[in-house]
């Protein structure tokens, strides 16, 4: 299984915002720190915000900051939110589809996928925000 681009942009927002620790970020701070498309992440932000993940500060001095707290982002939930379905094949018009016990065994697969994000929030992924700062602000001095 793969997640899409727009899953991961997803996580490195929440990631990065995170490590930030309530301190308002723009996108276009985000998109430099992780060498990544402003105008894509512009559209992953708004979504997160649309769905609470985010909170979106107007104004000369805004920007962008969790939605709520870190330990309270659940992992699983957001992959669910970001990704949509997770039919992994597609059956419809297979001429086996009536008798094949694949889409049942990938079923399970997912469930246990999904299991496995459950357990975790946003707090667990970045739970060493001293150091993920420290990274951003390295790629930083880098893009200098």
């Amino acid at each position: 299984m793969k997640l899409t681009r727009y899953t991961d942009y997803a996580l490195r927002v929440l990631i990065h915002l995170a490590a930030d620790q309530g301190e308002l970020a723009s996108i276009g701070r985000i998109a430099a720190r992780y060498d990544i498309s402003q105008n894509h992440l512009m559209k992953v932000v708004q979504d997160l915000g649309r769905a609470g993940f985010v909170e979106t500060v107007r104004g000369r001095h805004g920007g962008l900051r969790l939605g709520r707290p870190a330990g309270d982002i659940n992992i699983g939930a957001l992959v669910r939110h970001t990704e949509g379905g997770f039919d992994l094949v597609d059956c419809e018009g297979c001429v086996i589809a009536h008798a094949c016990g694949l889409p049942r065994l990938l079923a399970e697969a997912t469930r246990a996928f999904l299991a496995v994000l459950d357990r975790y929030t946003l707090a667990d992924v970045a739970a060493r925000p001293t150091e993920l700062r420290a990274l951003f602000g390295q790629r930083e001095t880098a893009l200098s």
